[in-house]
């Protein structure tokens, strides 16, 4: 039997229950939570704001755990080995895209708590080409939002070729932005923040940003137009994207991997006069994860965390809701 912390309802309060897994499938692998970050997509889930949810739901999708059992099939993994998963669990292995290591694109591929149960829990599941071993040099504490904050915004800079040289910006600076200014300042990128709340200006700067500007004033994103190479958009709120294009220079790209709520306005003249790019990425490959778990090790950089025992999943989420995580939650198992 495997225990869980599960909501029965939408925006319920979670509790323990337990379940039966199905057997173990040949290439599948078993781990043992030890800790499981907590995600505003964990949030939808609970609440069903995306109208997917099956009840009884037990999230957790950004989990580091110990091997505690294979399938026959799986020679790579060993029984206490360290490995985390993400918010996806299985892709088909067959198509065009994960014939191309594009695994997170793939059309069938199974998210980690959506129509089956996730990491808050003793024990959870995965394909075995989605169980990413840690390295040495990462601390499995605070791992967890790797696996999906991290890749979030870690993926693109791997997908487009940002440089070293570049001069990029980050909007945003909460759970995906404090992690973001840490890779593109350990690239060797000079960061710009851009952050609604004053307040954080000195976070995101010892987070590694060079300068702060204010995301809301338009005389500020003025001031420093054609200047950008690549914007990142870590953000869910509508902002006044024109002024964000238009800080970009020549080729520039405005890049989202935060879900805007509601459509972005673009006007076609200013992306055809200076040959600009709007685009936007999920998360990454295990190809890509591993990437990122190596250069995080190499560099030093790990999650801004607060930590919370499982079995105070609840104030943890509450604490999640009331916008004051500092910057990711993760709970201990």
């Amino acid at each position: 039997m495997f225990h869980g912390y599960a909501a029965t309802e939408p925006g319920g309060a979670l509790s323990l229950i337990e379940f039966e897994p199905a057997p173990l499938g040949t290439d599948d692998v078993e781990i043992q939570v030890e800790y499981c970050g907590i995600c505003h997509s964990d949030l939808s889930m609970i609440d069903n704001d995306w109208g997917i949810t099956e009840y009884p739901l037990v999230p957790g999708h950004e989990v580091v755990g110990k091997v505690a059992s294979v399938g026959p099939g799986v020679t790579h993994l060993s029984v206490g080995q360290s490995v985390g998963i993400g918010w996806y669990t299985r892709s088909c292995g067959t198509c065009p895209l994960c014939n191309d290591g594009d695994q997170n694109l793939c059309a069938t591929a199974e998210q980690t708590i959506v129509g089956r149960p996730g990491g808050f829990a003793d024990r959870v599941r995965c394909h075995k080409g989605w169980a990413v071993p840690l390295p040495a040099g990462i601390d499995a504490k605070s791992a967890g939002p790797l696996f999906c904050g991290g890749i979030t915004v870690f993926n693109p800079i791997v997908q487009f070729g940002i440089k070293p040289t570049d001069r990029v910006g980050v909007v945003g600076i909460g759970g995906l932005g404090h992690m973001a200014l840490q890779f593109l300042s350990n690239w060797g990128c000079n960061v710009t923040a851009f952050s609604s709340n004053p307040a954080k200006a000195e976070d995101a700067k010892s987070h590694g940003a060079h300068q702060v500007v204010s995301s809301r004033d338009d005389g500020e994103l003025e001031r420093i137009a054609n200047t950008l190479d690549f914007i990142l958009v870590t953000a869910n709120v509508s902002l006044n994207w024109s002024g964000f294009i238009a800080a970009l220079r020549p080729k520039g790209r405005l890049h989202f991997v935060g879900a805007v709520l509601e459509p972005v306005p673009v006007e076609v003249f200013p992306l055809i006069v200076g040959q600009k790019q709007i685009s936007a990425s999920p998360l990454g490959s295990p190809a890509t994860v591993a990437t990122m778990l190596e250069f995080c090790g190499r560099h030093n950089i790990a999650p801004q965390c607060e930590m919370f025992p499982m079995s105070e999943v609840n104030s943890a989420l509450d604490h999640l809701r009331s916008g004051k995580a500092r910057y990711r939650i993760v709970l201990e198992a």
